[in-house]
């Protein structure tokens, strides 16, 4: 057997939990540290999943000798300036979406990987649902093509909690964050770079300081569009919910799930070894580390699509 990868995960909150769940179903893997900022809870999960080294202080785990690479899921604000300490101790890095918040930031990640030449990935899980890599495979061979992407991502969030109904120490946001998976899956369905780009928000909220509501328009090079709508402020269905609309067929994507225009299921069982986006996530950031090879959602790979997103922030500051 290969001698395992050794990984500290950093965030023991909701999605913290989904990529520890996930690692233990990959072969040649081991946590062997978790980081999180309530000492007795990483005790707690840590306990759960069998990892020996629990700290406050990701700078504890970068420096343990059984670390080669680390997950980070973490608070936002925080993902650049982890990912770069992370390439710095010599350490393979996946950071969950986003890469950043300021555009500057992750131009420096990438910057930080060219020199290193380790392994960073991003966290654009939509790259790895079966469901959408069911999509892409079509429009790899020639038999689909996109003429619109229909987007709704909706959640009710008035309230700093997270998915687990558990107050958060930071702030979400619908632009760096939600959209930022819409924004990368459409250059990579399509196949082409996004070439314009226009958004508009809703009132700012009193409290948390962000918009609640916001509208963006794209379009790749290749004449496709897209109309993505984000809410925090919606009281019913929640997720994100895809419809692409091309030149052979609809179709409507709801996570891992996947259905015609007509609402018929479409089995998408056998596209991959999981029907689990972030488990396939790891795979890929795990067999690229084996490999040594650049991973589908690369830092590089993705940061065209926070360029997009700078440019839209600046409309709306505008």
């Amino acid at each position: 057997m290969n001698t395992p990868i050794r990984i500290a995960l950093a965030g023991a909150g909701a999605f913290g939990i989904k990529h520890l769940d996930a690692l233990k179903l990959i072969d040649g893997v081991q946590v062997t540290s978790l980081v999180s900022r309530d000492l007795d809870k990483t005790r707690e999960v840590a306990a759960k999943y069998g990892i020996g080294h629990v700290t406050t202080d990701l700078a504890d785990s970068l420096a343990r000798a059984d670390v080669d690479a680390v997950i980070l899921c973490t608070p936002t604000q925080m993902h650049a300036a982890q990912t770069l300490a992370c390439l710095k101790a010599g350490k393979h890095v996946q950071v969950e979406i986003p890469l950043c918040d300021l555009l500057r930031d992750g131009e420096a990640v990438v910057q930080a990987q060219q020199q290193t030449g380790l392994v960073a990935m991003c966290g654009h899980t939509r790259r790895f649902n079966p469901s959408h890599q069911w999509v892409n495979r079509r429009i790899r061979a020639g038999e689909f093509h996109i003429q619109q992407m229909d987007v709704q991502t909706y959640f009710f969030r008035r309230t700093n909690m997270n998915a687990l109904g558990q107050p958060r120490s930071w702030t979400d946001h619908l632009l760096w964050h939600h959209a930022a998976h819409t924004v990368d899956l459409f250059a990579y369905q399509c196949g082409s770079p996004i070439v314009k780009a226009n958004a508009l928000q809703g009132p700012i909220h009193p409290q948390l300081g962000i918009a609640m509501d916001m509208s963006i328009q794209l379009q790749a090079a290749n004449g496709a569009i897209c109309t993505l709508s984000l809410s925090f402020n919606n009281d019913g269905p929640l997720g994100t919910f895809f419809r692409y609309i091309g030149d052979t067929g609809t179709y409507i994507a709801r996570y891992d799930d996947l259905f015609t225009g007509k609402d018929e299921k479409i089995d998408v069982s056998g596209v991959d070894v999981s029907m689990n986006g972030i488990e396939l996530q790891d795979r890929e950031f795990v067999a690229a580390i084996r490999e040594g090879r650049e991973p589908n959602a690369s830092v590089a790979q993705v940061l065209p699509c926070y360029q997009v997103l700078h440019r839209l922030e600046q409309q709306l500051q505008a």
